[in-house]
């Protein structure tokens, strides 16, 4: 995002994964991983969503992690139908999270559904304070349930996503769904207000 953005490799199940750490000023409250949108379809972590995302979470005093899925940029392997991607996001989080550091769990489209899938996973003791899930892919892939306190945003337009697909499979969790009016998929000239939603939603 800028010439502070640290580059690194970890280690992960099908090979190397490529990161990417910002950092805020100081010491920071906590880590966010932040997971990019479809890598068949151009999804990178390098997605202005995505990049907003971190944006909001190193404003917010977080350490930013973003990373590519298996397959993307020099990460190792290939596509997993989402199997894979979500080990690739647990052995991130592994090598980046320090002992008790506090976490932020977020996600863009393909992302948001491997976000949901980590936190699903991780044991009550390593839970995420908060899960943040932007264009959840709820039409294309069987969205989990998630925790209360999730925050979900959603574009009324979504070409990609339909809004009634999401509120469909938000009904029956009595999730709540911010939706931004006449957004579309990608959030185009609305990326401001998409980090005023999460920078606002920190509490």
């Amino acid at each position: 995002m800028n010439a502070q953005t640290r580059r690194l490799q970890v280690a992960g199940p099908a090979g190397a994964i490529e990161c990417a750490i910002d950092a805020p000023a100081g010491t920071p409250r906590g880590l966010a991983l932040v997971c990019h949108p479809h890598p068949l379809h151009g999804g990178t972590m390098d997605n202005k969503v995505v990049q907003t995302l971190a944006r909001a979470f190193v404003q917010l005093g977080y350490e930013a992690v973003r990373f590519n899925f298996r397959g993307v940029g020099a990460s190792a392997g290939s596509f997993d139908e989402g199997r894979g991607e979500t080990d690739d996001a647990q052995a991130v989080l592994a090598a980046c999270r320090g002992a008790d550091q506090a976490l932020r769990l977020a996600g863009f489209s393909f992302g948001a559904y491997i976000a949901a899938r980590v936190a699903g996973r991780l044991p009550a003791e390593q839970a995420a304070e908060r899960l943040i899930l932007v264009g959840p892919a709820a039409s294309r892939f069987d969205m989990p349930a998630v925790p209360a306190g999730t925050l979900v945003i959603h574009g009324e337009a979504d070409e990609v996503v339909p809004l009634s697909d999401v509120l469909a499979w938000a009904r029956p969790l009595a999730q709540p769904v911010t939706v931004v009016p006449g957004a579309g998929h990608f959030f185009h000239g609305q990326l401001p207000l998409l980090k005023s939603l999460v920078t606002g939603s920190a509490a």
